[in-house]
């Protein structure tokens, strides 16, 4: 390469594009590595699921953590049969939480 200024700044634009890859590549993995699957969790919103009482800001937080993980935990064996009763869905949309529809 010689000392042309087109070549020094098409070098720095790609090395610019490959670190902004590379770290939003990595912010993208931390994220991810972030949810822990664990439906013990969940038990924060079982006396609202069950008794259809409006779900507590603890219920709502825990259950926004776990909203990767709610079609693994609707066949938990400790907390699925919960997750498949109506008050789930409704506690679901009162925390603002997809609920899943799982195959």
């Amino acid at each position: 390469m010689g000392n042309h200024p087109t070549s020094y700044m098409g070098l720095r634009l790609f090395t610019i594009a490959a670190m902004v890859l590379l770290l939003s590549a990595g912010h993208l993995q931390l994220s991810g590595a972030q949810v822990t699957c664990d439906p013990v969790q969940l038990s924060w919103c079982l006396q609202s699921i069950v008794s259809n009482m409006p779900p507590t800001a603890e219920c709502c937080q825990k259950l926004k953590a776990q909203e990767p993980c709610l079609c693994r935990a609707t066949s938990d064996p400790t907390f699925g049969g919960y997750m498949r009763l109506p008050g789930a869905g409704a506690v679901c949309a009162a925390c603002n939480v997809t609920f899943p529809y799982c195959h």
